[in-house]
């Protein structure tokens, strides 16, 4: 286990280089069919966030106006002026989610989601190695021509994820090329996360292409339709 984690984390540039950051702040573009049915289609399609690295906050920008940017953590989310005056806030903001599938997301459902979702992305694997992660390696499988080595990680409970349990996919460059989890806020079954088209950014390999598609219950994979689509453009790790 820990020598996939560290294969893993030197793979994607090393723990030395990614401590010596603190922050990183992506410009992306955002679509796939989730927006679409949660009633906020063209939202953040074309946006930034900024991400804490040495605790978990995220804010994207703009949000909603030119003058407006979220503020994420796993406890609280809000909709603020670039000054910083809070336009709407929520505490607990899990529990607000509608049980229905179909129902529509308010702003806030949306900026706990993508505030949470792209930290994760960005920080992964390198908080493995942090104090409350656990891991276990699963057998390999065969995929795209590749065998896949497979991490299955359990978050701890003061981080903001999809799911605790979530399986990991990294191929012989030990470069992440899958991700598996239950996205529980939506409500609809278990996704396939596949990044690819890496990049490096100031020393960090960053996937610039992101899709996420629903699982069967059979296992196969519904490629037919887009969950999400995340494109990135630029990476600053500071």
């Amino acid at each position: 286990m820990g020598d996939l984690i560290t294969t893993a984390i030197e793979a994607h540039g090393g723990l030395d280089r990614y401590n010596q950051y603190s922050s990183a702040t992506v410009h992306f573009r955002l679509g796939g069919s989730l927006w679409r049915l949660k009633g906020q289609e063209g939202i953040l399609s074309h946006a930034a966030v900024r991400l804490d690295l040495d605790r978990q906050h995220a804010s994207h920008y703009p949000f909603t106006a030119a003058d407006l940017r979220t503020s994420f953590t796993a406890e609280r989310v809000a909709v603020e002026t670039v000054s910083g005056k809070v336009k709407a806030e929520r505490p607990n903001p899990r529990a607000s989610f509608p049980s229905d599938v179909t129902a529509s997301w308010d702003d806030l459902h949306v900026a706990y989601f993508a505030g949470y979702a792209m930290w994760n992305y960005l920080t992964s694997p390198f908080t493995f190695s942090s104090s409350g992660f656990t891991a276990v390696e699963l057998s390999p499988i065969t995929e795209e021509g590749e065998t896949w080595r497979r991490l299955q990680v359990t978050f701890p409970d003061h981080i903001a994820t999809h799911c605790r349990e979530q399986v990991f996919h990294f191929g012989p460059d030990g470069l992440l090329r899958r991700h598996d989890y239950t996205p529980e806020v939506i409500n609809a079954g278990p996704a396939a996360h596949y990044p690819t088209e890496y990049k490096e950014f100031d020393g960090i390999m960053v996937p610039t292409r992101r899709r996420v598609y629903r699982v069967a219950e059979d296992g196969s994979v519904l490629r037919d339709t887009e969950l999400v689509a995340i494109d990135v453009e630029s990476v600053l790790f500071i």
